[in-house]
C-alpha cells in the first residue's frame, strides 16, 4: 500500500528541526573572508609560518601554552572585527581527513557563541581539496549540532553561516567537497534528531507518516504497511514485540532508484534493514530504571540511520539501487504483551520461542531480513542498537560488524574508515549456534550468558539464506555522553554517513556460502 506524499507533517515533527529548510546553514567557499563574520578560525601546525594577518608569533603562543597539538585551541581576543581562534592540527605529515574533521569540530566548539564563522585550513594542509572541503564542513556542522527543539529556554546559538577560505586554484575542489559534507552532515543530524526525539513525540506511526511526507522530495518511493497488512504479511516477530503496546506497529519500505546508465546495465542492488524500536522498556523482561533505560528512546537509532541515509542518496548521486525496510514498534509491558515461553512465527514460517522479551530487536529484524531477501538484492546490511555485549566489548566509539560475506564486511569497514565511524569485525562463531536451539520451536531468541553479540548475529543469520549479509551492532555508538570532537552529546547519528558511503561505492559480491 503506497500512501503517496500528500500528508502533512504532524505538529509533533516540530521536534525534528533538521527537516526545516529555514534552519539550514549557509556554507560558502571563498577566496577572501567576508566582512561581518563573528569569528574566524585558523588551523595551524606546530611548525611553519603563521598566517600573515595574525599579529602574534610562535614564541608568544608557546608562552601561552599553545603548541598546536591536535585538539588544542586558543582565542586571540579582538576589540573590533571577528574574534580569532587558532586551532592545532598536529604535524602536517600526520594530518588525515579524520584529523581535519576533528580540527574543524574543535574550532566549531570553541566558537560556540558565534553564528557566522569563517575557517582557514592553512597552507600546511596538503590533503586533496575535495577532502578538505568535506572534512571541514562535516566537522563544523556536526559539532555545532544541539537538540533544543523542546527546550525554548536554551541558550544555544544556532550556526547561520560557514565560510571556508580556499586558494583560487583549490576553490572548485573545496566547493565540491563542501557540498558533499553538507549532505552528509545534514543526514547525520536528521538521524540525531529522530533518535533524540522523545518517544511520545515520535511513534511508529509518526515515523511512517514522516517518511510519506518527505520521501517524495528525495526521490524515494515510500510504502507503509499498517498493522493489518503486517498481519497479512505474517511478520510475527514485529507483531509479537508490538503486542504489549497501545501504539500500532509500522513497516516502512523506502526504495531509491538511480538514474539509468547510458549503457542500460542494471544498477547494483543493496538492501538495508533498520531496527526501529521507538522505545524499549524490555517488555515483560523489564529493564532496570537506570540511565540506559532512559536512553531507550534511541533504540530506533538503526532505523533513524537508514531513514536519514536514504534521504541523502539522490543528492550524493548514488548509482546503486537501494531498498530499505524500517521495522518500527515500541516494546512495552502490559496484559497483552508477549510472554516468556510464547512462540512467534517469523515471515516465511520459522517459529521462535521467546526466552527473553528484551531480546526483541532480533525478532523484528528477522521479519525485515526475510522481506529484504524476497526483493533479491545483491547484498543486505542491517543496523541495530542490538546488544549490550557489543558495548561491553568495544565501548562507545566502535561498533561491531558481523556477516556471511567477507567482501561485504570489507566494504562496510572501508566506509567506516572513510567516515570515521569505526566498526570492528567480531566472529560469527557457528559453534555457538546450538545455544539457540529450542525444544518447542525451530529456534529460541536467546542463548547463553556469554558472546551475546555473536549469538544475536547468529540468530539473524538464519534468515538471510545465501544473500551476502552484514550486521552492524551500534548499541555502544548510538550516543555520546558528552561533546567530543564532531560527536555531540546525545544521539550520534552513527552509521548514517557510513551507509551513504557504502551505498555510493557498493560493488556486488559473490553469494554467501550456505
Amino acid at each position: 500500500m503506497s500512501l503517496g506524499t500528500h500528508k502533512l507533517i504532524p505538529a509533533s515533527f516540530s521536534a525534528v528541526p533538521s527537516l526545516d529548510p529555514s534552519r539550514a546553514v549557509g556554507v560558502l567557499v571563498v577566496t577572501d573572508l567576508a566582512v561581518g563574520l563573528d569569528a574566524v578560525g585558523y588551523l595551524v601546525g606546530p611548525t611553519g609560518d603563521l598566517p600573515e594577518d595574525l599579529a602574534i608569533d610562535r614564541d608568544a603562543l608557546t608562552r601561552s601554552g599553545f603548541d598546536a597539538k591536535a585538539g588544542q585551541s586558543i582565542l586571540l581576543p579582538q576589540l573590533t572585527g571577528p574574534q580569532l581562534f587558532l586551532v592545532g592540527t598536529g604535524p602536517s605529515g600526520d594530518l588525515t581527513e579524520a584529523g581535519l574533521r576533528d580540527a574543524a569540530a574543535t574550532f566549531a566548539r570553541a566558537a560556540h557563541r558565534h553564528a557566522r564563522i569563517g575557517l582557514y585550513p592553512g597552507a600546511h594542509v596538503s590533503i586533496d581539496a575535495a577532502q578538505v572541503g568535506q572534512a571541514l564542513t562535516e566537522g563544523v556542522l556536526l559539532a555545532r549540532y544541539r537538540y533544543t527543539a523542546l527546550k525554548p529556554s536554551s541558550t544555544h546559538v544556532p550556526l547561520i553561516s560557514l565560510d571556508i577560505l580556499a586558494t583560487p586554484e583549490d576553490a572548485e575542489g573545496v566547493t565540491t567537497g563542501a557540498h558533499a559534507g553538507e549532505i552528509m552532515a545534514r543526514a547525520a543530524n536528521l538521524a540525531r534528531d529522530l533518535a533524540n526525539t522523545p518517544p511520545g513525540h515520535l511513534t511508529a506511526t509518526d515515523i511512517a507518516d514522516l517518511a510519506v511526507s518527505v520521501g517524495g522530495e528525495h526521490s524515494l518511493e515510500v510504502t507503509v504497511f499498517d498493522k493489518q497488512q503486517i498481519i497479512d504479511l505474517g511478520c510475527g516477530g514485529l507483531l509479537g514485540v508490538n503486542a504489549g503496546s497501545v501504539e500500532e506497529p509500522r513497516i516502512v519500505k523506502l526504495v531509491y532508484t538511480p538514474e539509468p546508465t547510458a549503457d542500460g546495465v542494471p544498477p547494483a542492488h543493496l538492501a538495508l534493514v533498520g531496527k526501529g524500536i521507538m522505545y524499549d522498556s524490555g517488555g515483560i523482561s523489564l529493564k532496570p530504571s537506570d540511565p540506559m533505560h532512559l536512553a531507550m528512546k534511541m533504540d530506533m537509532a538503526g532505523a533513524a540511520a537508514v531513514f536519514a541515509a536514504m534521504m541523502a542518496l539522490r543528492d550524493v548521486g548514488c548509482a546503486t539501487a537501494v531498498t530499505a525496510f524500517l521495522m518500527c514498534t515500541d516494546n512495552m509491558p502490559s496484559g497483552s504483551a508477549m510472554k516468556l515461553g510464547d512462540v512467534l512465527t517469523i515471515r516465511g514460517g520459522t517459529t521462535v520461542e521467546v526466552k527473553n522479551t528484551d531480546a526483541e530487536g532480533r525478532l523484528v529484524l528477522a521479519d525485515g531480513l526475510v522481506l529484504a531477501v524476497e526483493d533479491n538484492p545483491d547484498a543486505i546490511v542491517d543496523i541495530a542498537t542490538l546488544t549490550g555485549a557489543a558495548l561491553a566489548a568495544l565501548g562507545m566509539h566502535t561498533a561491531a560488524v558481523f556477516g556471511t560475506s567477507q567482501p561485504l564486511i570489507d566494504q562496510a569497514s572501508a566506509a567506516g574508515a572513510q567516515t570515521d565511524e569505526s566498526i570492528w569485525q567480531l566472529p560469527l562463531e557457528k559453534r555457538y549456534r546450538s545455544q539457540l536451539d529450542s525444544e518447542v520451536a525451530d529456534m529460541s531468541n536467546m542463548g547463553g550468558k556469554y558472546a551475546g553479540a555473536t549469538i544475536a548475529a547468529l540468530f539473524m543469520a538464519d534468515f538471510v539464506g545465501e544473500v551476502p549479509w552484514a550486521h552492524l551492532d551500534i548499541a555502544g555508538t548510538m550516543q555520546a555522553e558528552k561533546d567530543e570532537s564532531w560527536r555531540s552529546q546525545g544521539a550520534t547519528g552513527f552509521g548514517t554517513r557510513l551507509l551513504i558511503e557504502l551505498a555510493s561505492n557498493f560493488l556486488p559480491v559473490a553469494p554467501a556460502a550456505p
